[in-house]
């Protein structure tokens, strides 16, 4: 598939909401604690079982996005979202297929293997696009789509809870469920399919072929050769890992942190702290990484880290004294959480140029398959040892809260680290055009 080229007049503002059908879409994934109980009750799992689905996709999401990048700079992003409309509606599809049988192993290769790799492929698919599109403000053109990913849980978190309780809890609703999500989310991101475009190569008066990029630029393959690289690296595994060990328990730590006070938390006030928090991740990826346009990567990313740091501080000291401080430290955390993810691409793009930078982000997005590991396995490690040690309430997460701290500390020195990239990383000019006129061509 040819990447296609806009028309002349073509608008670019018509790429962002190309890129949000495809990241609303696949958002869905921070939705699937909505399954959970139901499918524990109908096909009697545990809770460690139930989340499978979950973490392989975000495992599967790193993995495909690392060694589909190459492919997606290639093929272009209409090539791309196409593999991800494929990818994440099959998963729901033999998901449905995995209910209704009651196979529970292809539940977890269809959402998590499958669907993952949709994930994955979707994710990265309109970063290196909207950066070109964009070159003025690519912190603010890629906080728009990855805003969506965000976002999209907003969305299905309360669809997917009517179907449930339309078409019922049992192994026959959930088939029905599964089987409406990637029908109706396979034409959904077909309007992306459909819309994107990719911008018209610049022509040299001379001889009619592309000009060079400006500015420093770096294949995919050197640049994770580079230092740089794996400083971020670092830095957004930290970032990722504090924001998701607070996603993932959400509803129960902050029923835990106040309940041994005069005024418990309740069931549907947990469920509307968990909104509030993914209201927090989606209008964090569009604010602070419009911010970093104003004030730099490197400076956004150490409010991200030592502000974020500050605030698991104050959670772990004085967090179960007032709900109000609790409340407004873990909603700027999940704003950090949200403006680490759409910064990175903008901060590639300075470090590397957009030669390739779809795929050193898909690279680089293995960090978020570590951190999707790391957070939820210390918070509920440590938090069920502490509760065999016979601690409850706050204590549960008092050791956890301290590593936090402790990780973002490490991403902080790891953002000092970054320098601008060796010129021996850098690639000549001439085989840059050369590589844009063979893409050109070949379309």
């Amino acid at each position: 598939m040819s990447p296609p080229v806009a028309p002349p007049g073509w608008s670019r503002w018509l790429v962002p909401p190309a890129a949000l059908s495809v990241h609303l879409s696949i958002g869905q994934a921070y939705a699937w604690s909505v399954f959970k109980p139901s499918l524990e009750s109908a096909l009697d799992l545990s809770g460690t079982q139930s989340a499978l689905p979950f973490q392989l996709g975000i495992v599967m999401l790193g993995l495909s996005a690392a060694f589909g990048g190459t492919l997606v700079e290639r093929n272009g992003p209409r090539w791309a979202m196409t593999v991800a409309l494929i990818c994440f509606s099959s998963g729901f599809l033999l998901s449905a297929l995995g209910a209704a049988t009651e196979q529970y192993w292809l539940i977890v290769f269809g959402y998590g293997f499958v669907g993952g790799i949709g994930l994955g492929i979707g994710y990265i698919s309109p970063v290196s696009t909207l950066i070109k599109w964009f070159p003025d403000r690519p912190g603010m053109a890629t906080g728009i789509a990855i805003m969506g990913f965000g976002g999209g849980a907003l969305i299905a978190s309360p669809w997917s809870a009517q179907m449930l309780e339309s078409f019922g809890s049992d192994s026959s609703g959930i088939a029905k469920a599964f089987l409406v999500h990637g029908l109706t989310y396979a034409l959904f991101m077909s309007l992306g399919v459909f819309l994107v475009r990719v911008p018209r190569p610049t022509k040299t008066a001379a001889d009619g072929t592309p000009a060079p990029l400006q500015g420093v630029q770096v294949s995919a393959n050197s640049a994770i050769r580079t230092p740089q690289f794996w400083c971020l690296w670092v830095v957004l595994c930290m970032n990722v890992t504090a924001g998701i060990g607070i996603l993932e328990k959400a509803a129960p730590m902050i029923t835990d942190f106040f309940s041994d006070t005069s005024t418990p938390v309740s069931v549907s006030a947990a469920a509307g702290f968990v909104a509030l928090l993914s209201a927090a991740n989606m209008a964090g990826r569009i604010g602070w990484s419009s911010t970093s346009d104003l004030i730099g990567r490197k400076n956004i990313y150490r409010v991200y880290l030592g502000v974020g740091a500050v605030m698991y501080a104050l959670i772990a000291w004085v967090g179960d004294s007032s709900k109000p401080l609790f409340i407004c430290c873990a909603l700027v955390i999940l704003s950090f959480y949200g403006g680490g993810f759409a910064t990175i691409p903008a901060y590639l793009k300075d470090l590397f140029g957009t030669y390739q930078v779809g795929a050193i982000h898909g690279r680089l997005l293995t960090a978020w398959s570590t951190a999707g590991v790391l957070g939820p396995l210390i918070v509920n490690w440590i938090a069920d040892r502490q509760e065999e040690a016979g601690k409850s309430g706050a204590s549960l997460y008092g050791v956890s809260l301290i590593i936090m701290i402790g990780l973002l500390v490490i991403g902080f020195v790891a953002n000092e680290l970054v320098r601008p990239v060796n010129a021996r990383h850098h690639i000549p000019a001439q085989r840059e055009a050369s590589d844009v006129h063979e893409r050109q061509q070949s379309a």
